[in-house]
């Protein structure tokens, strides 16, 4: 028998009886429904750590001071500063995979102003940093190379800044008092939001390193260099001229080991992604715990159905068909109701995710690689599910069948 014809027989048979059709396919459609919504968040928990990685900076690689020693037990990292504006300066001449280098001079401090003041903390950087954060600026400008050398007071802020020392007017153009050193503010950095460990990327304020430098830390050692990489494939070997250049501007020798660190974000990215990733296909696993169930109703409701045509199937037999046919037929009918189950949970599933979306502000990602999956392992339930009472329906003996009442 043809396929097409068994399609419109198992169309036939699963209209008339519409309401026990619709209640065997409710368990494909919240399975599938609910494998769509839990992948959805879980992809959209992905992409969330995606763009906050991304927002650190732009192929972001970080030297840090090394660990010391004393009495032969490690003090632990970052105890052993030896970084300088003079590593800064070796590093751009020997690295050739860098799209830009800047020294990082913490100072926290108070801010203050004739509004209030703020307890934030001031960066020292040079101009490539807007490059390697990847930083826009919301209002003014950027303080320029001129600046840097001249050791200007000059500042930008950040929104959370912003809003807390300038309420409902423009920070441009006003002064800023930071450690009883007044600053121009020359601009406004774009938002960027929190960190993924909660830290508030906004609550800041960036000068000129040479000025921080001067006049408000008085160290000759800084606290951070920062780069990026021309591409992120370059990053391993930008990481390795870093060290190299670093090794030489410290006189290192073959047998000392680095007195710094070099690091990325690869591998934090990996990790973050792997660990939603593993969460979720939990979540999918778990979620599709409701698909076996509608499996086993499917099941249920194809005996239900083998046993009430019993004689229909014998009429079947004695006029020609075979068991074959009848198998088929019955796989046909189970898989149908599988796939239609499958469909229209993948719509609810859909408009579940983007509701939750709404509601949640959570970032919710429907794949077409998920709706995919989620259609075939619906249609290999019902095959799965509906093989027995096919096969049973196929090995009924047709005048037994015929004498069924």
């Amino acid at each position: 028998m043809k396929l097409t014809r068994l399609a419109r027989l198992a169309g036939q048979s699963i209209r008339k009886n519409k309401m026990r059709t619709l209640l065997t396919m409710l368990g494909v459609i919240i399975g599938v429904a609910a494998v769509i919504v839990m992948v959805a968040v879980g992809q959209g928990a992905q992409s969330q750590i995606r763009n906050r990685i991304d927002k650190l900076g732009t192929n972001l690689i970080m030297i840090t001071p090394g660990s010391s020693a004393s009495g032969g037990v490690s003090q632990g990292a970052q105890t052993f500063n030896r970084l300088t504006v003079k590593d800064v300066e070796a590093v751009r001449a020997g690295a050739t995979l860098l799209t830009g280098i800047s020294p990082v001079i913490l100072a926290p401090t108070q801010a203050i102003t004739a509004n209030g003041n703020w307890r934030t903390l001031v960066y020292g950087v040079s101009t490539d940093y807007q490059t390697i954060r990847d930083w826009d600026v919301a209002e003014g400008a950027y303080f320029t190379d001129t600046d840097v050398r001249t050791s200007r007071k000059v500042a930008l802020i950040g929104k959370t800044v912003a809003d807390g020392l300038f309420p409902g007017s423009d920070p441009v153009g006003q002064t800023l008092q930071l450690r009883h050193v007044p600053f121009e503010i020359i601009g406004v950095l774009a938002e960027k939001g929190q960190t993924a460990e909660g830290n508030d990327q906004d609550d800041i304020v960036i000068a000129p390193y040479t000025t921080v430098q001067n006049r408000l830390q008085g160290r000759q050692f800084i606290g951070q260099i920062i780069a990026s990489a021309s591409t992120r494939s370059d990053i391993p070997l930008a990481e390795a001229e870093i060290s190299s250049a670093m090794r030489a501007s410290h006189r290192l020798g073959a047998a000392d080991n680095n007195d710094f660190t070099v690091r990325d974000q690869t591998d934090l990215a990996k990790t973050a992604q792997e660990t939603t990733r593993v969460m979720t296909w939990l979540l999918a696993a778990i979620a599709s715990i409701s698909l076996l169930v509608g499996g086993i109703g499917i099941m249920n409701i194809m005996l239900v159905s083998v046993t009430e045509r019993t004689r229909e199937i014998g009429i079947r037999m004695a006029v020609g068909a075979r068991g074959s046919d009848v198998l088929r037929q019955f796989l046909v009918e189970s898989t149908v109701m599988s796939v239609a189950g499958g469909l229209i949970g993948v719509v609810v599933g859909w408009l579940s995710a983007i509701v939750l979306r709404l509601i949640t502000h959570w970032e919710t990602v429907v794949s077409p690689q998920t709706v995919i999956i989620a259609l075939v392992f619906s249609a290999s339930v019902g095959i799965f599910f509906g093989y027995y009472p096919a096969r049973k329906a196929a090995a009924l003996n047709p005048i037994e069948a015929l004498r069924y009442e």
